[in-house]
C-alpha cells in the first residue's frame, strides 16, 4: 500500500511539473523558434497586432489600406467587401470604384475597370466601349 501510495504522489508531481513547464511555455513565446513552431509564433504575434488596437499601422508603407475595417486595414475606394463604407458589399460581379458599386460590364463611366470612360456617344457593352454595334 505504501509503494502505491508514494508511486501515486510521484506521477501526481511529474503531472503538476509537466503542467507548469507547457504552460509556461505557451506563455512567452519565444522568436527564436525554427520551422513550423517559428510559424506559429509569427502568426499570434501578428494576429495580435491589428487595426483595432493600433489604427495608425494601417498609414504605414506597405498595407493595403488606410481604413480599418473589421480588425483588417482595407481601401474603401476599392474594396468590394467595404464600398465606401466598413461592411458595405457590392453586389456578385459588381466593382467598387472610387467608394461606389458601379457594373463595369456597363457603366460607360467605368467599362472594362474603374475610370475607363466609353467616347461620347459610344455605350458600354460586356466591359468594352461599343461592343457589336
Amino acid at each position: 500500500m505504501a509503494i502505491a501510495r508514494c508511486m501515486f504522489v510521484v506521477a501526481v508531481a511529474l503531472a503538476l511539473a509537466l503542467a507548469v513547464a507547457v504552460t509556461v511555455s505557451l506563455a512567452s513565446p519565444t522568436t527564436t523558434a525554427t520551422g513550423v513552431g517559428h510559424l506559429l509564433v509569427e502568426r499570434s504575434l501578428r494576429a495580435a497586432a491589428t487595426c483595432s488596437k493600433f489604427p495608425r499601422m494601417c498609414h504605414a508603407k506597405g498595407s493595403p489600406g488606410p481604413d480599418c475595417c473589421s480588425r483588417r486595414c482595407v481601401d474603401v475606394r476599392t474594396d468590394s467587401l467595404n464600398c465606401g463604407r466598413c461592411g458595405r458589399r457590392c453586389r456578385y460581379g459588381w466593382t467598387c470604384c472610387r467608394g461606389r458599386c458601379v457594373n463595369i460590364m456597363y457603366d460607360a463611366k467605368n467599362c472594362g475597370a474603374c475610370r475607363r470612360r466609353c467616347p461620347n456617344g459610344s455605350f458600354c457593352r460586356y466591359g468594352m466601349c461599343s461592343y457589336a454595334s
